[in-house]
């Protein structure tokens, strides 16, 4: 791994988008402008925005707790990690903080998205300097929270990805597209990708 100070800070959202599409993060760095914002991605925030609102007069029993205290749209950075990402939710509950990520979508929690909570994991760790031993992503649509555990196999699957993204981005090397080709449907990066 190199050294802290040449580390390319990466996103959190780069862990999340490399599990789901490698490419969305490959045209993210590689192309020389600003990533283009769909309507999905726009409604999203404001979805977001409108939770974190009504979260703050919520109970925090959704996540099987009776008291803690909650900060929202948290942003976090490490140097060590080399990693960014502004986090939905923490929870700082009798010793333990619990990072929660809010989605916007009824079909459950993906791979792409534990990965990313596991991320968070890292990152609230980095500033809290307590252990992250689960979070949750709070699904908006069922108004449901979804407990993730956060496994030693998920922190390397993570460091694993961040140095799998910075090579990509330093050797310029394309990767193959999703497999899953409905994810194509509404991806931003549809144009330049030209696997139809």
């Amino acid at each position: 791994m190199a050294a802290t100070s040449e580390l390319l800070t990466l996103t959190v959202g780069d862990i999340k988008q490399f599990v789901y599409c490698p490419r969305v993060v490959y045209f993210t760095y590689a192309l020389p402008w600003r990533r283009p914002t769909t309507y999905k991605m726009h409604e999203g925030k404001l979805e977001h925005d409108r939770v974190a609102q009504l979260e703050e007069r919520r109970s925090l029993r959704a996540y099987g707790l009776t008291e803690g205290e909650r900060q929202f749209n948290v942003s976090l950075y490490s140097e060590r990690l080399g990693l960014s990402g502004k986090l939905d939710m923490v929870i700082l509950s009798r010793g333990e903080v619990i990072p929660v990520d809010f989605k916007n979508t009824g079909t459950g929690v993906g791979l792409n998205h534990k990965y990313q909570l596991a991320a968070y994991a890292l990152l609230v760790e980095d500033r809290w300097q307590k252990p992250v031993r689960r979070g949750f992503i709070y699904l908006v649509p069922l108004k449901k929270a979804r407990e993730v555990a956060i496994t030693p196999n998920m922190r390397l699957f993570v460091r694993e990805t961040m140095d799998g993204i910075r090579a990509m981005i330093d050797s310029e090397s394309t990767p193959p597209p999703t497999r899953q080709k409905a994810r194509c449907r509404d991806c931003e990066f549809r144009n330049f990708c030209n696997e139809d």
